[in-house]
């Protein structure tokens, strides 16, 4: 929360998807996931499905985060009062950050010697005692680095970092590490290491350092992608042997154990093995650890997967009463590009290990997962996947298992191009260069947590084959519709289904539908054409012919697609259901641009919505005016020489504002005449020294401000007259980087003052209060501008804010509590709740 004398800002909403890369989220001892998402870390609650707080700090691609103590040390942290994140990224950058448990307050504690010089590519750490940790980081720099942690005693203390080795392999970097203590001399560690030369390599040490190669193990046929060893296994014999788990892109898994042979200098070997099992008969490496020997022996080969097995990992000890004691359970979690998980076992009689869980993701979308990972208590298991997006599935079965798909958060997985609020405030709509378009809304619900309501993902209306730059949604009565623009030469426009329409009354806790608009919407869905470029709608009278209606049916194999069924949610929908039961069809095309669609707007009746290409040239740089309905073309403005990056209706819809890349402003009058409808350039004038990247109109009247690349806001207003013209009338002071993004509010229309939001190409949000003084006399206005609040940088976007956009309030709402939200290239949608305290 944010706040100065007048206005208080919180965070009520954020929605990011996960970086697609492996090693990039981890589930911690303290019950909440972290991942990277573009250059923040984000975290979130599993048990909320909400993003709790992201993390600024990186300058680079987020590629992997790891917990400390992570959910294998779970039983070991019950004391512990603040829990530790290591982050790395693609320029090589490590950062450690602190949370404290009470608060859930967090700081960024250091930023690590800069040893790697390419991308770090796996993190991985052990838990010596409760304030010693060991890590090991690998780069695709070649190199690995082995650091020593000791944290503070108390919640003030200092963190203590070293670095005791440095270990290079060859010219084939690694991806995969793993930490352990030897069993039965906890004094050495072991490091698993594995790459691209399809070899694990086995390397042990002291605390101190001087590690020294063990062996090599020669089995996988392709790059090693996940290695992870178990704690001790605590079965009756077995109580010096560790377990070592590898996956590879072979698409296979093998277990290996490391089992005490005894201790060197005695009369013979002691040997600690009860049992002659099979695997005993098929002699591995041996590796001397100081006085210690232990064999390496081939456990287990696991066949299922169908393609590259990303992921593999134990699940965590489940702890024996309340002291530090625990049980390591033979379960092994895989994830893999196949779109599957599974959960692998042995047999109690035979001991082979057997899959006995397999979930996965069905959508038609999904290129399958890049990691798979346990809670601290091993009834739930999370995966990444290609689009971005999480799964979450828990086992809620008591005698037997049954693993039943849960919510998780959700959001793009590339930069968010424009945001837009439904016509009433009560969702809102994104597009984005992930090829998507996705509607946000708050679920309300009976039980009041967080004031009754959670935001979460409710649609995806497209899913494109373009990446998507602009949308507006289109004001005026009637069904909820929207235009959006893409990498493309054609503007669309979507309708809302009625399956749509019922899940958001729903999610509102509305009584039902107003009786016109479900009468006149026949469409109950859309299905996905096969070039994944257009929606076709389903019918009402169609619907029953489809089977399996309630979307419950299960199906066959992965590979099948089966038609889309439009569902009415009672709950938040998951990412299966998004992806493929949520489409909104396309009911028309407009041609006329030639390049690709850069901005749109619609104005507040709903009859008329502008739109702009890519240009360098005026001819391709005019601005069409569609009529909405027909959507016959009305207008063709020409005033600009490039690119006009966007647009904004007047409040009155009697003037239509565009900014440029030319670094000029053009004003335009709008008349209606019955059904025609004509324009004229009011004003044309260079507003920057740098491109104007964004504008807004003042709600109450004819002034409007611009935000350009020069790191200023500038109020102008049109002067009205026989020949109206521009005048500036206030500068607002230059701002740390360039203006990509300006919204005006109106908070008092008799003082005629509002609030603009100015959104930086850093990610810095600020909030300036605006007062407009008219002279009636002379005709002319003057404006007082002064800060209101800079929102603090771990509630802002990392990277560039591409758009601002306040929401529209009710004349019943609260005067004082307003909502805003933006959207960033750093892939994150936030919104904000600002109060108006001296309202």
């Amino acid at each position: 929360m944010t706040e100065s004398e007048d206005v208080i800002v919180k965070s009520v909403f954020i929605a990011a998807g996960c970086n697609r890369i492996v090693n990039n989220v981890s589930w911690g001892a303290c019950d909440l996931v972290s991942f990277g998402s573009q250059n923040a870390v984000a975290i979130f609650c599993p048990k909320t499905a909400q993003i709790l707080t992201t993390l600024p700090g990186h300058k680079a691609p987020v590629n992997c985060t790891h917990w400390i103590p992570g959910a294998k040390f779970a039983f070991r942290a019950k004391k512990l009062e603040s829990h530790y994140l290591l982050s790395g990224d693609s320029d090589g950058v490590i950062i450690l950050w602190g949370m404290t448990l009470a608060d859930r307050k967090w700081r960024l504690v250091m930023q690590l010697p800069q040893l790697h010089k390419k991308g770090v590519t796996c993190i991985t750490g052990i838990m010596v005692s409760l304030t010693d940790t060991i890590f090991a980081s690998s780069s695709s720099d070649g190199a690995v680095h082995l650091w020593e942690l000791i944290l503070p005693c108390s919640p003030g203390g200092e963190c203590k970092l070293s670095c005791f080795e440095s270990l290079s392999v060859g010219s084939k970097p690694m991806v995969a590490l793993s930490l352990a203590e030897l069993p039965g001399n906890s004094e050495h560690i072991t490091l698993a290491m594995g790459g691209l030369d399809n070899k694990i390599h086995m390397y042990w040490g002291k605390r101190t350092g001087k590690f020294v190669r063990g062996c090599e193990l020669k089995a996988h046929t392709d790059w090693i992608r996940s290695l992870d060893f178990s704690l001790p296994i605590c079965k009756p014999g077995e109580a010096n042997s560790i377990m070592l788990v590898s996956s590879s892109q072979d698409k296979g898994i093998r277990i290996w154990k490391m089992s005490l042979l005894g201790f060197s200098g005695g009369e013979g070997q002691e040997t600690y093995r009860k049992e002659i099992s099979l695997a005993s008969y098929i002699e591995g490496p041996i590796i001397v650890a100081g006085s210690s020997s232990y064999q390496i022996s081939l456990e287990s080969l696991l066949i299922g997967h169908e393609d590259w097995v990303y992921s593999v990992e134990w699940q965590p000890p489940s702890t024996r009463n309340e002291g530090s004691s625990y049980c390591q359970p033979q379960s092994i979690l895989s994830a893999s590009m196949d779109k599957a998980m599974m959960i692998w076992q042995p047999e109690k009689k035979t001991g082979i290990w057997m899959n006995v869980v397999t979930v996965g993701e069905l959508s038609h979308s999904a290129l399958g997962f890049y990691g798979g990972h346990w809670s601290p208590d091993g009834q739930s298991i999370l995966a990444h996947g290609y689009g971005g997006a999480f799964h979450m599935w828990r086992n809620i079965g008591i005698d037997t298992d049954n693993w039943l798909p849960q919510k998780v958060p959700s959001g793009h997985f590339a930069p968010v191009t424009d945001i837009s609020w439904g016509r009433h405030g009560q969702y809102i709509l994104t597009v984005s260069h992930d090829q998507t378009t996705r509607v946000f809304a708050p679920w309300k619900t009976e039980a009041s947590h967080l004031d009754g309501q959670s935001w979460h993902e409710i649609s995806r209306p497209q899913v494109h084959g373009h990446d998507i730059n602009c949308v507006a949604i289109i004001e005026g009565k009637g069904n909820q519709r929207f235009v959006c623009g893409a990498d493309e030469k054609v503007a669309r426009v979507f309708e809302a289904p009625l399956s749509f329409l019922k899940t958001l009354n729903r999610a509102t806790l509305q009584s039902d539908i107003p009786e016109d608009l479900q009468m006149g919407v026949q469409i109950l869905g859309a299905n996905m054409s096969a070039l994944g470029l257009s929606q076709k709608p389903i019918y009402v009278n169609a619907v029953h012919e489809s089977p399996g209606a309630n979307g419950n049916d299960s199906i066959d194999t992965l590979e099948s697609i089966p038609d889309a069924i439009p569902v009415v949610f009672t709950e938040p929908p998951i990412e299966d259901q998004l992806a493929y039961h949520t489409l909104w069809p396309e009911s028309h095309k407009l041609y006329g641009h030639g390049n690709e669609l850069f901005s749109l707007c619609c104005d507040h009746g709903g009859k008329l919505v502008a739109s702009s290409c890519k240009a360098q040239s005026q001819s391709v740089a005019e601005i069409w005016l569609w009529e909405v309905g027909s959507w016959k073309t009305v207008g063709r403005l020409q005033s600009h020489t490039l690119t006009v990056t966007q647009m904004e209706f007047s409040r009155d819809d009697t003037m239509l504002l565009a900014v440029s890349r030319d670094r000029q402003f053009s004003v335009f009058s709008i008349q209606r005449t019955g059904d025609e409808i004509s324009s004229q350039l009011v004003a044309k004038q260079e507003g920057h020294k740098r491109i104007i990247w964004s504008c807004s109109w003042n709600p109450f009247g004819h002034d409007f401000a611009t935000g350009s690349r020069d790191k200023t806001v500038k109020i102008w207003t049109v002067v009205d007259s026989k020949d109206p013209w521009v005048k500036q009338i206030a500068t607002l002071p230059q701002f740390s980087s360039s203006v990509t993004a300006v919204s005006w509010f109106g908070i008092d229309r008799q003082r005629d003052h509002g609030l603009v939001a100015v959104g930086m190409e850093n990610g810095l949000i600020e909030l300036w209060s605006i007062t407009v003084r008219r002279n009636i006399d002379s005709g002319g206005s003057s404006a007082s501008a002064a800060l209101a609040i800079r929102l603090d940088p771990t509630m802002c976007h990392v990277s560039p804010v591409n758009r601002l956009s306040w929401r529209s309030r009710e004349k019943s709402e609260d005067s004082r509590s307003v909502q805003l939200a933006s959207c960033g290239a750093d892939h994150c949608v936030r919104i904000f709740e600002v109060n108006l305290s001296y309202n």
